[in-house]
């Protein structure tokens, strides 16, 4: 097992599809700066709070020139409806693929609940350098507050 990317190492250029049937890379914001937040699932209480903090200060982060990308498991139809459901503005992708983005950062993981052991998604928000580095990693992200704080260190 390979050790999962860190601050400073280059983001892996792994393409996921976007809900418009098109693909996104990491190495498609190359130039500026970029934040990707991972989160469980589409329409649930606390991933649709993040999209919509996100949403809410999309203009922040595009005067800032930090562009935004949410990405769960959930397929391009799901987002679809996500996204009209609740107004977001944030781009969104599908890391479904097994060796994924999510896999590849170890965000993709065994999880815990209840006694019962299943594979899902570590909410974690990766803030990218120009050059295509990881220059900041949110681990296990508690929502309340996230995308102000991420919008901060964004700016810095």
């Amino acid at each position: 097992m390979s050790k999962t990317p860190g601050e400073g190492d280059p983001m892996p250029d792994i393409a996921m599809e976007t809900p418009d049937g098109g693909t996104v890379r990491p190495s498609d914001f190359k130039g500026k700066r970029a934040v990707i937040f991972f989160y469980p699932k589409d329409n649930t209480p606390g991933c649709t709070t993040e999209a919509k903090d996100f949403t809410a200060l999309k203009p922040e982060f595009d005067k800032a020139g930090v562009a935004l990308l949410g990405v769960s498991k959930d397929s391009a139809k799901k987002h679809l409806n996500f996204i009209a459901k609740h107004d977001l503005t944030v781009d969104l992708a599908t890391d479904a693929e097994e060796g994924g983005l999510s896999d590849a950062l170890g965000v993709w993981t065994e999880k815990q609940m209840y006694g019962k052991t299943y594979m899902g998604m570590v909410r974690s928000t990766y803030l990218l350098a120009e050059d295509g580095t990881i220059a900041r990693i949110w681990p296990k992200v508690k929502v309340k507050g996230h995308a102000e704080e991420v919008l901060e260190a964004a700016r810095g």
